[in-house]
């Protein structure tokens, strides 16, 4: 029986130049660690957005909601007997992160203007997503 699961990507922006800067994180796995965003598991019976905000809660302390961008590009992996969809949204930001708890949670962090954001994440489905939510920030 294969067991399907439902996680959340969450590209964290913030808009205090004329072009957005995305919050790159990097996990604590040595040299595999790659950038990307905010991630993880959909609760039975969790809404995207509950999802999304208790995840940017837990991992970055932004506790100031922000406005959810549906990316709508849902992306299906299969690992053996488990399925995976991820739902990926853009998420702004308008506090600061706390500091203590990404430096507990990650490895690294930093914010990125596009070019530099696209070039440094780990996934080509990453790259995707933050180019396709670029795309709708700029046409904005």
């Amino acid at each position: 029986m294969v067991e399907l699961l439902h996680r959340v990507k969450v590209f964290i922006y913030r808009l205090e130049r004329p072009q957005p800067d995305y919050l790159l994180l990097k996990p604590d796995q040595g040299i595999e660690g790659l950038w990307g965003p905010v991630q993880g598991d959909l609760g039975f019976g969790e809404k995207f957005e509950q999802a999304i905000r208790r995840q940017v809660l837990d991992e970055t302390g932004l506790v100031e909601p922000g406005n959810l961008v549906d990316l709508e590009m849902p992306n299906r992996m299969s690992f053996g007997d488990e399925e995976i969809v991820e739902w990926t949204f853009g998420y702004h930001s308008y506090g600061r992160p706390d500091e203590a708890l990404l430096q507990a949670h990650w490895a690294d962090h930093q914010w990125a203007d596009f070019a530099r954001a696209y070039a440094e994440l780990g996934f080509e489905d990453d790259r995707a997503a933050i180019m396709r939510l670029h795309a709708f920030l700029s046409a904005a």
